[in-house]
């Protein structure tokens, strides 16, 4: 269709269009220089399945990541290294359940000393019921690190310790897809969905002491914000900022679709400070992910839902920035998806000239999900789609952040499909 139409153009529209085709090839052909590549295909075995969160990379360019279920049922942690070219994944945990907690939806942190640490949603503290339809326990957090004896086998666990475990209301319970973070004293930080004194989930401190690790609450969610589905970052003077979900369930309440909040600390408390509260308008609804903040002092972030394609799930959820100003904090969306629903779910991830990268959990070609770009052009930013997953062999469903390595590659994962229908791990190479 398209060589029909150039030729019935005259020569003269021709010579006009040329430059226009000639950058749409261009543009074709740095799209097509991106490969991508499947690294793992889990199969619900041994090496899990369902990987809901995204990558962590050590010093030598290895992958550690976990898988939601499988391994003996419950959710794996695994190691991916690249091998004479070829990536090999190990199991290096499965866990049980109880005690030791099951369903991890974060990915692990590497601490310092190459150990990990991450959680698991359910599990911990047998008999402890965090969901009124059924005993589920109410989560945990976990250090792992390898075997004190040089292992012989062709599979090497690690060795778990559980570092806190989470209970019932007015505790915090069920911690999301957020990785926990450090200060620099070795502090743990996070947050956790639901529970707390407002019963809308709060954000958390684990101090270790001669190895014994004590839970400090530093913020309850209630009436200025509803469960926060993502992490905490920190800034440079040590404030934690973070996203909530909401109450979409509740259409009248004032945080129903969400806020961006920080929180400061000052003489042994925490103050928590709504930067911004979603309306469900232009400027999308129900952010579930963490947020990154650049040099200047700026946060992005995603909302899942919403944004100028159309209101709550009819809309593909948005880009945006927070940029502060005498005191005050600026809102500005980047880009709007193309709806219905399924919008980013993920943090995004900034690389060292600004651009942003991401994925969208459905939406795409093929409605699957994809891997994005965005290139800040002209006080504006341009989209690039760098791959739409197709359901088949290349994964669907996307959830986790993004991580690059020191060559520039991408990697992720897709919660589900691929050759063994359990998610994969990925790369595209630039």
């Amino acid at each position: 269709m398209f060589g029909k139409r150039l030729g019935i153009l005259s020569s003269q529209l021709l010579r006009a269009a040329a430059p226009l085709v000639v950058a749409m090839w261009l543009s074709m052909a740095v799209a097509q220089a991106q490969t991508f590549t499947v690294l793992h295909s889990f199969s619900g075995g041994g090496d899990g399945a369902n990987p809901l969160a995204g990558l962590a990379i050590d010093h030598a360019g290895n992958l550690y990541g976990t898988t939601s279920i499988g391994g003996v049922g419950n959710g794996a942690v695994f190691k991916l290294a690249n091998r004479n070219s070829s990536w090999i994944l190990s199991p290096l945990y499965q866990f049980r359940g109880v005690p030791d907690g099951f369903y991890p939806q974060a990915g692990v942190t590497i601490a310092a000393d190459g150990t990990l640490y991450g959680t698991t949603f359910y599990g911990g503290i047998a008999g402890a019921n965090c969901d009124q339809y059924g005993p589920l326990q109410c989560g945990t957090v976990f250090h792992l690190r390898p075997s004190a004896t040089a292992c012989t086998t062709a599979i090497c666990y690690w060795t778990e310790t559980q570092i806190y475990e989470f209970n019932t209301e007015p505790s915090l319970f069920w911690p999301n897809f957020g990785e926990v973070i450090f200060d620099s004293s070795g502090n743990i930080y996070g947050a956790a969905n639901q529970g707390g004194t407002g019963a809308g989930g709060g954000a958390y401190e684990l101090t270790n002491s001669s190895g014994s690790w004590t839970e400090t609450t530093l913020y309850n969610f209630g009436g200025g914000g509803l469960q926060p589905m993502g992490g905490v970052i920190f800034d440079s003077v040590g404030d934690l900022y973070g996203t909530t979900y909401g109450e979409p369930w509740e259409p009248h309440s004032p945080v129903a679709y969400g806020t961006v909040y920080e929180l400061t600390p000052s003489g042994g408390q925490w103050t928590e400070h709504t930067l911004y509260t979603f309306q469900d308008g232009n400027d999308g609804a129900l952010p579930r992910s963490s947020l990154i903040m650049d040099a200047a002092g700026n946060l992005y972030g995603t909302s899942s839902v919403g944004g100028s394609s159309g209101f709550g799930t009819a809309g593909g959820g948005t880009v945006w920035e927070l940029s502060p100003s005498d005191g005050s904090w600026t809102f500005t969306v980047l880009y709007t998806f193309p709806g219905p629903g399924k919008g980013p779910f993920s943090p995004l991830l900034m690389d060292t000239t600004g651009n942003l990268y991401g994925t969208t959990l459905g939406g795409g070609a093929y409605q699957q999900g994809s891997v994005f770009k965005l290139t800040p052009s002209g006080g504006g930013w341009t989209y690039t789609t760098l791959h739409d997953f197709t359901g088949g062999n290349d994964g669907r469903s996307p959830y986790g952040h993004l991580i690059f390595d020191s060559n520039g590659n991408l990697y992720g994962t897709a919660g589900w499909g691929g050759s063994d229908g359990g998610g994969v791990v990925w790369q595209i190479a630039p």
